[in-house]
């Protein structure tokens, strides 16, 4: 079995926490393991083979996570990575992944940010669907839901055949769905509902054969794609191009809504789809506050020296990060996509990324970000270097503090030791490596009439990125 990790997202329902090139698949807030690395763990069990569907950015997050579980015995050797030029939706993703994989191979397709516990029912329950699987049908899983909740589609099911989907319900729509299933305890009802999972289990070639028989455009454009525009970079990693005209679309939409071979698994371990601040706030722990008339509030800080401390304050949740705070009432945590859509507009860089900036060679933090100058304290992983670059708008200054930097100015190579510094002028080409075993550490100051990460020319990249 193969599992199809669909690891996209954009970071806007749990800003600040998670940004655009930090979504909260990749926080490492559940015991120092993100939902990606637990999303690893979980199937490994079942999984002998992994593809993650992603884009290049998120790539490199994904390889270092995978690396951080390597090093604690959970290797997946056999991982590749699809990376999308465009994000296009779930059903032509899932086809690329398909058109990958044999025909008859099994894929478990999943999300990568969802918290499952319970993992003896979770695998008694994919055993069960892969029986379904390998009879030709498309399974769909299907949570029992223990609340009239809003923000999940539902299915509406007959024992393991599917009636309809439903869109997501407003409240008296979903107190209704709820009621009827009170009725049944056994699931006997000619009409049972789910909350739709975002799970699928299905052989490769069913897949293929129910999008071309109920969406053709879609099967056509991405089958035309995936034979001309896909271009493998290394080993385990495909890069898809020319995408524009791939319809937009989700699996739902051009295959479970119209095909007959769908089938539905009861799922009824614990299920949490970690999609909005009241339902993160189930799986961690409130910091501790001072609180004068204050009751049932949740805070969060990325600074553990920070006291919080509240008056009067009650049903509220606090996350504070270094470079943003949001201050938000419980039951209304979904409209944190409203102040991201006004972010993109006004405070493009708090929606982007943290005040730390991960990077394939390794990380950097915005320490000042003023008009006219900017500093950073940079960290360059071992046998790790950043492109042969150039910038038009500011010279840059380095001092290293830690390890030994190897130095590129223009024809001349150098090493700078700690408590020692190097000068880039502006228009000069340059490169910063690490031919070390330890990370290098340095400050860097950049001073121009403009220091945004645009400002950069790309000469050669180990990382084949494009200028961003």
């Amino acid at each position: 079995m193969k599992n199809i990790i669909l690891c996209g997202g954009s970071g806007t329902r749990l800003w600040p926490l998670s940004r655009k090139l930090m979504p909260k698949q990749f926080l490492q807030i559940f015991n120092d393991k993100s939902l990606f690395q637990l999303t690893i763990e979980r199937n490994f069990k079942i999984a002998n083979k992994f593809m993650v569907i992603s884009n290049i950015e998120q790539y490199f997050i994904a390889l270092d996570q995978l690396e951080e579980l390597n090093h604690k015995n959970v290797r997946i050797d056999n991982t590749k990575f699809l990376l999308e030029e465009i994000g296009k939706n779930t059903a032509p993703a899932i086809a690329f992944a398909a058109l990958e994989s044999e025909e008859d191979e099994i894929l478990f397709v999943t999300p990568s940010d969802h918290l499952i516990k319970d993992e003896d029912k979770y695998i008694e329950v994919l055993n069960k669907a892969k029986e379904l699987a390998e009879a030709g049908y498309l399974v769909t899983f299907g949570i029992t839901p223990n609340e009239p909740n809003t923000g999940y589609g539902y299915i509406q099911t007959n024992g393991e055949d599917v009636i309809s989907f439903r869109e997501k319900p407003d409240i008296e729509t979903a107190k209704e769905y709820l009621q009827i299933n009170n009725k049944y305890t056994n699931n006997q009802s000619t009409s049972y509902y789910f909350w739709n999972s975002g799970m699928f289990m299905f052989k490769a070639g069913v897949y293929l054969e129910e999008l071309q028989k109920h969406s053709p455009d879609v099967y056509k454009t991405c089958k035309k794609v995936y034979e001309k525009h896909i271009k493998q970079i290394t080993n385990n990693q495909l890069r898809i191009t020319n995408m524009q005209n791939i319809p937009d679309i989700s699996i739902d939409y051009a295959v479970m809504e119209k095909s007959e071979k769908i089938k539905v698994v009861r799922s009824e371990f614990d299920w949490n789809d970690v999609g909005s601040f009241d339902s993160l706030i189930d799986e961690m722990q409130s910091k501790e506050a001072i609180e004068i008339n204050s009751k049932n509030n949740f805070y969060y800080t990325d600074n553990d020296k920070k006291v919080i401390a509240t008056i009067g304050l009650e049903d509220f949740i606090v996350i504070d990060t270094i470079d943003a705070l949001l201050i938000t009432k419980k039951g209304q945590t979904q409209k944190v996509k409203n102040i991201v859509n006004q972010l993109k507009t006004n405070h493009y860089q708090l929606f982007t990324s943290h005040y730390t900036v991960h990077r394939p060679w390794g990380v950097f933090e915005n320490l000042i970000d003023e008009d006219g100058y900017k500093i950073k304290r940079i960290v360059v992983k071992p046998g790790k270097r950043l492109s042969l670059q150039k910038h038009f708008h500011r010279n840059e200054h380095w001092i290293v503090v830690s390890g030994t930097a190897e130095v590129q100015v223009g024809d001349k190579t150098y090493l700078v030791r700690p408590n020692e510094s190097t000068y880039i002028k502006m228009g000069e080409l340059h490169r910063l490596a690490n031919p070390g075993k330890i990370p290098v550490i340095l400050i860097e100051a950049q001073v121009g009439e403009y220091t945004g990460e645009d400002d950069i020319e790309r000469v050669e990249d180990d990382f084949r990125r494009k200028q961003q």
